[in-house]
């Protein structure tokens, strides 16, 4: 049996590094510039982009799979930015069991401050 083209994994690892690397890097610029992780960050602006037409506004599950996070450390992370009053939560009209997440005034003005550091 011959063995695979170790070609492929060396460069998966190459890529990972570099990844870990860049997000490393904005990381210590957001937290530096914004007082924001990459992951809070993250969540902000995936929430920024709701809107109020059909399946315009995430549930916590779908942010969790946006966000690439478990639903519970989601839940844990969108508490602390509602705390800081950049997110609030409300019940969801058609649904009463669903809550929503929207970005407040205030996590606005943070993401379009934090966004040019981050891109």
């Amino acid at each position: 049996m011959s063995r695979p083209d170790p070609g492929l994994a060396h460069g998966w690892c190459a890529l990972s590094a570099l990844h870990s690397r860049i997000e490393a890097e904005i990381e210590r610029a957001l937290q530096a510039r914004h007082d924001l992780s990459v992951r809070e960050f993250s969540v902000i602006e995936v929430l920024s982009d709701q809107h109020d037409g059909p399946r315009g506004h995430y549930r916590m599950n779908e942010l969790a799979d946006a966000v690439v996070l478990s639903q519970s450390a989601t839940t844990r992370l969108v508490s602390r930015l509602e705390d800081r009053g950049l997110l609030t939560r409300y019940l969801c009209p058609d649904d009463r069991r669903g809550i929503y997440t929207d970005v407040t005034e205030a996590g606005h003005t943070l993401l379009e401050a934090a966004r040019p550091t981050h891109d």
